[in-house]
């Protein structure tokens, strides 16, 4: 990973410190968009959600998390009824054996329980760095890492917070510049923004609550303005 220069990161740091505040008045109740109670209910719900809506996931949970209330009873689904109950939720094969995989570890090395460490949980099948970030920090409360969907990578981005496309590089490059303590909730403000206001196909920079910190925000709303002038010629 190439290095970062001091000033570089000082610019960051002070771009997430402008932001922060005002994205929290904006979006007050930004929290994790997953339904569960438990941290067994998320973890499953996170594997559902990949190439997933979460509004999708949440329609499928409810009926799944009523029948499946143990990692056993993950692990002893039957052959393709588990496939069937989340089937809407998109490549259902894989993810059911991850599920069943998932749960048979919990049950072999946890008792059936959900560990709290990074190691532990992305050591479960199914579960890579995004998934256990999602259960530290929405589940156990705690902060280990930032959460990087398409949402946080593309917001961070058009930011200027990083300029990596893998999740976790972008990850590494937030990890500096965002306090620790608002780890887990900085992806939450990312995507209440991303699906509000900086939407991908046309973000709306003209009422957006950041655009005085935002490099790429007022670029965009010149070239707009030159457009619309070169077009009315």
């Amino acid at each position: 990973m190439a290095k970062i220069s001091a000033k570089l990161l000082d610019q960051r740091h002070k771009r997430v410190e402008a932001i922060l505040p005002i994205l929290k008045q904006t979006y007050p109740n930004a929290k994790c968009s997953l339904t569960h109670r438990t941290p067994l209910q998320l973890i499953v719900a996170t594997i559902l959600s990949a190439q997933c809506t979460d509004a999708r996931v949440n329609m499928v949970t409810p009926a799944l998390f009523k029948k499946y209330k143990t990692a056993a009873d993950y692990a002893n689904a039957p052959a393709g009824e588990l496939e069937r109950e989340i089937q809407s939720t998109g490549f259902f094969n894989a993810k059911a054996k991850s599920i069943r995989a998932m749960a048979k570890a919990l049950i072999e090395k946890h008792n059936g329980k959900v560990p709290s460490s990074m190691d532990e949980l992305t050591a479960l099948a199914g579960v890579g760095r995004k998934t256990a970030n999602v259960v530290l920090g929405n589940a156990f409360g705690l902060n280990v890492g930032v959460v990087v969907d398409t949402h946080v990578g593309r917001l961070s981005r058009r930011l200027e917070l990083t300029k990596n496309e893998d999740p976790e590089k972008v990850e590494q490059d937030l990890m500096p510049i965002v306090p620790q303590s608002e780890w887990t909730l900085w992806p939450h403000l990312m995507i209440e923004h991303g699906r509000t206001i900086c939407i991908a196909r046309k973000p709306a920079c003209e009422r957006c609550p950041i655009l005085n910190h935002c490099p790429t925000g007022p670029r965009e709303i010149l070239a707009r303005e030159k457009s619309a002038a070169t077009g009315k010629k």
